[in-house]
């Protein structure tokens, strides 16, 4: 079976940069590790090319990471999605609120475990039950079950976060 690369960029690539930019914090290098994922495709035929491409950008987005902490370097905070430039500007202090909101639930995601924080991003990029299991190795069974846990870990740490920095403002 021959795949349509093309159209597969066409339904995939804005999925596979937002999961990607939510492993790096980087729009740009999300996009460059999109791509990437996409020109190793070209030279394999994959059973599932969508999970493929999920779990080829996982394992890129991982060597970033272990590329930065070699380097020292710390992630970069979350950039205007292109979306939001398009948009008329916000008022400064609406642009604050989205930010603190934005620097909130990136570091309540931060705070999870690398699984709970993958199922959750891989589901977010609207990956279904059997490629969320194809891509960590969980049963397919187990995937609804830590699914579940881990939106109500991220709520808590999100909660946790807030609250703590309630008390410090």
């Amino acid at each position: 079976m021959s795949i349509d690369w093309a159209d597969l960029f066409r339904t995939t690539y804005p999925e596979l940069v937002r999961f990607l930019h939510r492993k790096v914090w980087d729009e740009e290098r999300a996009r460059d590790l999109a791509q990437e994922a996409f020109t190793r495709g070209l030279s394999h035929d994959p059973a599932n090319p969508r999970a493929w491409l999920f779990m080829v950008a996982a394992n890129l987005a991982r060597d970033e990471a272990r590329l930065v902490i070699r380097r020292k370097k710390h992630l970069t905070l979350l950039r205007a999605d292109a979306q939001a430039a398009e948009a008329a500007q916000p008022s400064p202090d609406r642009q604050l609120e989205e930010k603190e909101r934005a620097d909130g639930v990136r570091r309540a995601l931060e705070a999870l475990s690398d699984r709970d924080r993958e199922v959750l991003l891989l589901w977010d990029a609207g990956l279904n039950y059997d490629e969320i299991a194809e891509q960590t190795g969980l049963a397919r069974g187990a995937v609804g079950t830590t699914l579940a846990r881990a939106r109500k870990r991220l709520v808590d740490s999100h909660d946790a976060l807030e609250g703590s920095h309630a008390a410090h403002r």
